[in-house]
């Protein structure tokens, strides 16, 4: 029950920081706080690429927090942090012990969750989706293989992706998976998170 209520209040401190930073951002630009305005974009993009990191937070609402408080013109800034932390968010995955997310699965009652992740860690690649994929057909694992990169692109774009983890515990599962390497990852993500700053920067906030 303590393990539950730590995730709950890690959380809602979470969602917590997300407000804060909005009212924060909800400055109106003159000269005489332009200084100020600075201290608070730079404020946000560290908050932004910290908290879009983490697994289960939707931090993309400070992105559209800060693209309605200062314009389309900090669209190249949202598209670079988001980029970021979704990278942060991977690396962590990718040198974080598999043991100690298998005893936290354990801790909070997923016992099959961490049984399976028992399986995979001694594995390589191809046997860790094979194991994630037992019991589909053939053709399947060769999709799976092949279109892997299309998968994480998709699943980080998707709209309410914060259900199965948000942006940061999908790249962060990426990462622990094994799956995915560095520099297709960074390549995959550089594609991937592009379209909706893209879009704001030429078109305005008008779409």
């Amino acid at each position: 029950m303590l393990r539950y209520i730590f995730l709950i209040g890690f959380v809602l401190f979470a969602w917590w920081c997300i407000s804060t930073i909005r009212e924060v951002l909800d400055l109106e630009v003159t000269p005489a706080n332009e200084q100020d305005i600075r201290y608070a974009i730079l404020f946000a993009a560290l908050a932004y690429i910290g908290l879009l990191a983490l697994p289960f937070v939707p931090g993309a609402e400070i992105g559209v927090a800060m693209l309605a408080a200062f314009g389309s013109g900090i669209a190249p800034l949202i598209y670079i942090t988001t980029v970021a932390a979704m990278m942060l968010a991977y690396v962590i995955g990718r040198f974080f012990p598999i043991s100690a997310l298998e005893r936290g699965f354990s801790g909070i009652g997923m016992r099959r969750s961490a049984d399976l992740l028992a399986r995979a860690a001694p594995l390589s690649q191809e046997e860790r989706l094979a194991v994630l994929l037992e019991g589909r057909s053939p053709r399947m694992l060769k999709l799976a293989l092949k279109y892997r990169y299309i998968a994480i692109a998709l699943a980080v774009n998707t709209p309410g992706n914060s259900i199965i983890g948000g942006g940061g515990g999908i790249m962060m599962m990426a990462g622990l998976s094994g799956l995915f390497s560095p520099g297709a990852t960074f390549l995959t993500l550089l594609v991937a998170v592009a379209p909706v700053p893209l879009m704001v920067f030429v078109l305005g906030l008008q779409i």
